[in-house]
């Protein structure tokens, strides 16, 4: 799945979707006969309350009915933004399932289920992306909570088909007085590819019965197709779906194969060919990502004039194009990740789409610091050949441009939706004396925590992680990387640094990937966790360190990062890079990098901020030096896997209390370490043993709430931390 964010979200990238964007919408120049107008009961979309209004519908008026919700997404795709590439190219699939299953008795599961907006429009949520008040009234997946048709909660990817024999196991188990009837997995979109999927299937061919798996093929996932098994589909495709080897015969299933995945007729036959079938089938549709979008406008259009009209030359609003079948997968789309720019076809930036609202806005921290990143390590690649770079799916969501890729060549993997693989495969790759870098999201790691463990920890691999969108953020509740810091700090032998600063994130990046056997070399594996909005905004405005300016004593390094790199790397150029570090950096061994660093020393109270905590913890010490007088002492300490018992002890000396700030889940997480450590090191004299107060995250998972009002629900403000500290005095 990808979310998401990512700038879904990846948004966020954020891969949230969340409420409605400003400014008016640019619709296409659609006949107004066919425009969807919210309470307009002329229009088929505005009447469909629930499948069964789809079953009413008299078979020419499906592709009408098709046509309403494709031009609906694409004006929704412009105010507001998201997963619209995906859900155009399933407008037919989805109404051709609600159009013979009986949803909710005949269970669809929808995995990736960003590929469920349409699903959602026909189950009683149109209003959602039609009114742009009530934007915000649905996720960007599937969620029980907003439907008796939504099975679970999903935004990562690859387990339809587990969940689904599991409704299947139950049904099969209790017979007729289960309620349940068919059992339907959607998968696609790239999932297909993540090794859970794999897992799934070979339990469907064991456990028999009714189980329909409906294959999205569009020759997509999210940065193009990877792995070996790409090339048997597209021999299927080719073939009309009868070539060997077929992957889904080689599980033991049955298979169908429709070539017409966008028509709305062959699709419904098709579906009910397999109805109340009684053993597992895999219908594989062949499909076009992005299905209505023109591909014909470009940043500069966009700025000056509507968009272009959408060709209607098929009932549905689908035409020909010719962006399909390059020859290598990262050529598939030409307009280097724009999400203003999706295509019809094999194009990345379908993936997500931004709203117009947000055109001409700079990057966000994940895209600004991920294209940092590149540009540091891609000089490195002609002297260091076990250097490689690894992207389980989304690179685009966390600036490893179509750019960067082209010229990394053999030093760049994309994996697919496979974190566990690319852990593993990282530590494949250490273990023979290379220097792996694997980069993504914060909640896909979650999906490779054993590999952390296992492959990475416990064998002490040299293995770099990436750690992008970590910490609080305004994402939906799957992808959350609020939990990052109890994830990876408590993993034995993981080293994670939290750098609050380009020139610290480099210098991390240096130490982290410095080659085996350098000196000073960490042991084992690093995590760096990439900065997020809030020190991205302190360095874009250095009013908001206001203790620093931003201005603070070099940090100790272990590798000297290169004196140029490519400007061409995502914007990123050589004078940047060595603007940020030093050239000519000092060494300095594992202790020096997980020193704690005092930027203020003062008395009374100390404030020590982790990661994107830290502005909050000079403009915390600025308030209480203009209003009361306190000239508190200001702590970066700059990693999370260790505490400086050095620093720690010191304050004993002239502070009553210590205050942690943290942008993550507070019960297991840092801050509670620096609690028990003072507790743990009662000493005699009462008045050297400081009072500590945390601040932080809730256990709690939390959907499309914006960072501020997140900061405000857990007291990370100045004035509710000023306000704590002075009422202790």
């Amino acid at each position: 799945m990808r979310s998401a964010s990512g700038n879904g979200f990846d948004s966020s990238d954020s891969f949230a979707v969340s409420g409605a964007a400003e400014g008016a919408a640019r619709l296409h120049d659609i006949p107004p006969s066919i425009t969807p107008s919210h309470g307009d009961d002329s229009h088929l979309l505005s009447r469909i309350a629930s499948p069964a209004d789809v079953k009413a519908l008299a078979p020419n008026e499906l592709a009408e009915l098709c046509r309403e919700i494709r031009t609906t997404l694409l004006a929704y795709g412009h105010q507001h933004g998201g997963h619209i590439g995906s859900n155009l190219g399933m407008v037919e699939a989805t109404v051709a399932l609600h159009r013979v299953f009986d949803s909710p008795r005949d269970r669809i599961v929808f995995d990736v289920s960003h590929q469920s907006y349409v699903h959602k429009m026909l189950t009683g949520r149109a209003a959602a992306y039609l009114d742009p008040d009530r934007f915000s009234e649905v996720t960007g997946f599937t969620n029980p909570d907003e439907s008796k048709h939504d099975q679970f909660v999903l935004g990562h990817t690859g387990t339809s088909i587990s969940l689904a024999c599991g409704l299947a196991k139950t049904r099969d188990m209790e017979g007729p007085n289960s309620g349940i009837g068919n059992v339907i997995a959607v998968i696609g979109d790239g999932s297909l590819s993540s090794g859970v999927a794999f897992e799934g299937l070979n339990n469907a061919a064991e456990q028999g019965g009714n189980l329909i798996i409906v294959f999205n093929d569009n020759e997509m996932s999210i940065a193009g197709d990877f792995g070996g098994m790409y090339g048997p589909l597209a021999r299927l495709r080719a073939s009309g779906g009868t070539a060997q080897p077929n992957l889904f015969n080689a599980f033991g299933l049955d298979y169908r194969y429709v070539e017409a995945g966008n028509d709305v007729s062959a699709l419904v036959a098709a579906f009910e060919e397999v109805r109340d079938i009684d053993h597992p089938v895999v219908v594989h549709i062949h499909t076009l990502k992005g299905a209505g979008y023109d591909g014909e406008e470009t940043h500069a259009d966009r700025q000056t004039a509507s968009a272009s009209p959408v060709s209607f030359d098929s009932p549905t609003g689908v035409h020909p194009t010719d962006n399909v079948n390059h020859s290598e997968p990262w050529h598939s789309d030409h307009c280097n990740l724009s999400d203003h720019e999706p295509h019809e076809g094999q194009c990345e930036a379908s993936h997500w789409q931004n709203p117009d609202a947000a055109i001409g806005k700079p990057d966000d921290p994940r895209k600004h610091y991920g294209k940092m990143a590149m540009a540091a390590l891609e000089p490195r690649f002609a002297a260091e050949p076990g250097l490689v770079v690894i992207s389980p799916a989304t690179p685009g969501s966390n600036g490893i441009t179509h750019e960067f890729r082209e010229r990394a060549g053999a030093h760049y993997v994309d994996t697919g939706i496979t974190e566990s693989h690319a852990v593993a495969y990282a530590a494949g790759i250490a273990r023979a004396g290379g220097t792996p870098v694997v980069a993504t999201t914060a909640s896909f790691f979650q999906r490779a925590y054993d590999q952390f463990f296992q492959e990475m920890s416990l064998n002490r691999s040299r293995v770099t992680v990436l750690d992008f969108l970590g910490g609080l953020s305004g994402s939906d509740n799957t992808h959350s990387g609020a939990y990052d810091v109890t994830m990876f700090s408590n993993i034995p032998g993981v080293t994670m640094l939290v750098p609050t600063s380009a020139r610290d994130y480099l210098a991390d990046l240096a130490w982290a990937t410095a080659p085996a056997g350098s000196a000073d070399a960490p042991a084992g594996p690093a995590v760096i966790r990439v900065p997020g909005e809030a020190i991205l905004a302190a360095e874009r405005d250095a009013t908001l360190l206001p203790v620093t300016g931003g201005q603070i004593a070099d940090r100790p390094q272990s590798a000297s990062l290169p004196a140029s790199a490519s400007s061409a790397s995502g914007g990123i150029s050589a004078a940047t890079v060595r603007g940020t570090v030093s050239v000519t950096a000092q060494h300095a061994g594992v202790r020096h990098m997980l020193d704690w660093r005092v930027n203020q020393t003062g008395s009374q109270v100390a404030i020590i901020g982790l990661g994107n905590a830290y502005p909050l913890a000079e403009q915390t010490a600025a308030a209480l030096s203009d209003d009361y007088g306190i000239t508190a002492t200001v702590i970066d300490p700059r990693q999370c896997t260790s505490l400086d018992s050095d620093v720690l002890e010191s304050l004993r000396d002239g502070h009553q209390q210590v205050i942690t700030l943290e942008d993550g889940q507070l019960e297991g997480g840092w801050g509670e370490k620096v609690t028990a450590y003072y507790a743990n090191h009662h000493v005699s004299d009462g008045s050297r043993n400081p009072h500590v107060l945390n601040f932080g995250a809730a256990k709690e998972f939390t959907d499309r709430v914006s960072l501020g009002e997140l900061n405000e629900r857990y007291g990370l403000t100045v004035e509710q931390v000023t306000e704590a500290i002075t009422r202790c005095f």
